[in-house]
């Protein structure tokens, strides 16, 4: 009798333990499911905004500064409508077609109009710490920027309403499509290319569709023999200088949390891009006897885009090393290279971003080190990275060609010569800087 007594006593207390227990495991079982980082969400929100804040007002003041004084506000009026376009075409369609899917080539329509991100939007993405909105909102700024240089190319003389049909298009059928098959899944991950922060997706891409771009159009009337100095070469210092503090996000913000990867990507940024801007100034003192303010912020920004893919793989001897290189090559590019060829890139757009684009991704595969990102240099992985580098330029040339002709055809790309005289700003858009 006294066991059985016992025996009913010890199940009594069993359960009136089991709520308890309960409880205990209920938050074990949601400590074991994956959770948003208040810090990392902190971070990305902070880097969304500076990377935005490289387009407007950084590339708008930097292309503005470099225009002439008839042509400043459509060249503002360029990357600000750039900003607002690619924003629409990116929900309607650039994510899905660049973060989902299996395919290599190409995503697919599963992500259309983000209605996905209602089910599950206040839960982390799969591997990280952040919700779905920032990590979307965050390459939502690198396709605006990526759109919006190309317009440097095209200064002076391109139709405004061609412009917008050109990068609709053009974002829809080269940039997402090599945002896919570096970032999102595609082929070239699988090759094991590497692009911390877009020196293939958006510099070499830019670069190159800038280039095809201003030789579509041909040259600005009176390239070669008219005055066509910078109007305000204090705009494009601000403007280079919002873009390198926004690069911080731009390039620490791709590690997508607040972590070592953010804060070594943001010294070698800082590192590769004075080591660029001192290289081109020097050089350029050397060459022609003054050392000018044009001068040491293109090689500012060269810099910038050369470590761009090699931000959270390298240490500092690997920024200099690619700073150095960045900011010489974009030099000879931007003066002997084109001098050479006699193309009228209108702001060097080729020159720095896709020039400094390519060299940066490809000193990527030879200065990586294991220790930092998970990947050492090696031959093998520069010949990785130039194959990346290589296809991802010969599709952007050949698309962007088509997409250029097809809307020649139908609409026209270049203004009339009374317009592009009397400049772009009263004749698009009935409007005067003073």
């Amino acid at each position: 009798m006294r066991t059985l007594l016992r025996g009913l006593a010890a199940a009594g207390v069993l359960l009136l333990a089991l709520p308890a227990m309960a409880q205990d495991a209920a938050p074990a079982a949601e400590a074991a499911a994956p959770a948003i980082n208040t810090g990392d969400m902190a971070w990305m929100m902070t880097s969304t905004a500076l990377v935005l804040m490289m387009t407007i007002p950084g590339v708008a003041l930097f292309y503005a500064g470099m225009v002439r004084k008839k042509n400043v506000l459509a060249t503002m009026m360029q990357s600000f409508a750039a900003c607002c376009l690619m924003t629409i075409v990116w929900v309607v369609a650039g994510y899905s077609l660049a973060f989902s899917g299996d395919n290599p080539w190409i995503g697919d329509f599963g992500k259309v109009l983000l209605q996905h991100m209602l089910e599950n939007w206040d839960k982390p993405i799969e591997d990280g710490t952040i919700t779905e909105s920032v990590f979307m909102t965050f390459q939502m700024t690198f396709a605006i920027i990526a759109a919006a240089l190309i317009t440097g190319a095209v200064a002076d003389r391109m139709k405004f309403s061609s412009l917008l049909v050109f990068l609709t298009i053009w974002s829809l059928a080269v940039y997402s499509p090599i945002a896919h098959w570096v970032w999102g899944g595609g082929f070239m991950k699988e090759w094991g290319v590497l692009d911390f922060a877009g020196g293939t997706v958006v510099h070499i891409n830019a670069g190159v569709a800038g280039l095809v771009a201003c030789l579509v159009l041909g040259p600005r009337k009176g390239y070669g023999s008219d005055n066509m100095a910078p109007y305000n070469l204090g705009l494009a210092v601000i403007g280079a200088s919002l873009l390198w503090v926004g690069w911080f996000g731009f390039n620490g913000g791709s590690a997508a949390a607040a972590n070592a990867n953010a804060g070594m990507a943001i010294a070698v940024t800082q590192i590769a891009t004075a080591a660029a801007a001192l290289t081109w100034m020097f050089v350029e003192w050397m060459v022609k006897g003054k050392a000018s303010v044009l001068g040491i912020i293109s090689g500012a920004v060269a810099g910038l885009v050369a470590i761009t893919p090699a931000a959270g793989y390298v240490g500092p001897t690997g920024a200099l090393a690619i700073g150095f290189a960045g900011g010489l090559i974009s030099w000879w590019a931007s003066t002997e290279l084109k001098k050479a060829l006699k193309y009228d890139d209108s702001l060097d757009v080729f020159g720095v971003h896709g020039v400094a684009g390519f060299v940066g991704a490809v000193l990527t595969g030879w200065f990586a080190l294991e220790a930092i990102g998970e990947t050492a240099g090696s031959l093998e992985q520069l010949w990785i990275q130039f194959k990346g580098a290589a296809v991802a330029a010969a599709h952007c040339a050949v698309v962007t060609f088509v997409i250029l002709k097809v809307v020649d055809v139908i609409m026209g790309l270049r203004v009339t010569e009374e317009e592009e005289v009397e400049g772009l700003d009263v004749s698009l858009h009935g409007e005067r800087i003073s």
